[in-house]
């Protein structure tokens, strides 16, 4: 197993449309300025933060189980900046709409900018055969407020290619996130 390089995953990204929208090159700047980079790296691809969030909220009292989710536990915003209140988290998705191959695995890891802030954005790993949006877990484990930045980077998307294609893929098993679009929330 291997980790994939930036020509791996351009060729990939446009031959198979891995990734859309694809960003060729690390974008550090905009027309709006400075932004927290996303685009291909080396070994990775940074990912876009998409404007769609949902800010957990306790004003419903609701018990969190995954089993069970109660929709009402979220505040939706659709906007620029959210701001992450003290010690919570919110939900949002990538830009980027992914179609990952057979025979690779994904893993993603938050970006250190956020990290050095305490805020920490979690993604279980994309299996092989898996397509969507990537629902984006950001928790802000500080006591104050924390901002995220939509169209801008977020998190890493690191591709290891396996040397043997598995047996059974994320998509052959009827994955319940297979295809999601947007925000998706828990599926028992």
């Amino acid at each position: 197993m291997s980790i994939k390089s930036d020509r791996w995953i351009q060729r990939m990204a446009i031959e198979h449309r891995m990734i859309e929208p694809f960003e060729p090159n690390q974008v550090r700047e905009t027309k709006k300025g400075r932004v927290i980079s996303y685009g291909t790296s080396s070994y990775g691809y940074d990912v876009r933060c998409a404007d769609e969030f949902k800010i957990f909220t306790n004003i419903n009292s609701v018990i969190v189980d995954p089993k069970a989710f109660d929709p009402n536990s979220f505040v939706d915003l659709k906007a620029d900046v959210c701001i992450i209140p003290p010690n919570s988290f919110a939900l949002a998705h990538t830009v980027e709409y992914f179609r990952i191959p057979r025979n690779v695995l994904c893993i993603c890891m938050g970006k250190s900018t956020f990290a050095r802030c305490g805020i920490i954005v979690n993604v279980t790993p994309l299996e092989p055969e898996w397509e969507g949006h990537i629902t984006l877990e950001i928790s802000n484990t500080t006591p104050l407020p924390a901002k995220v930045y939509a169209h801008e980077g977020i998190a890493q998307i690191l591709f290891l290619e396996s040397d043997e294609v598995c047996e059974v893929s994320y998509k052959d098993r009827g994955g319940k996130y297979q295809g999601q679009r947007g925000v998706t929330l828990p599926r028992p």
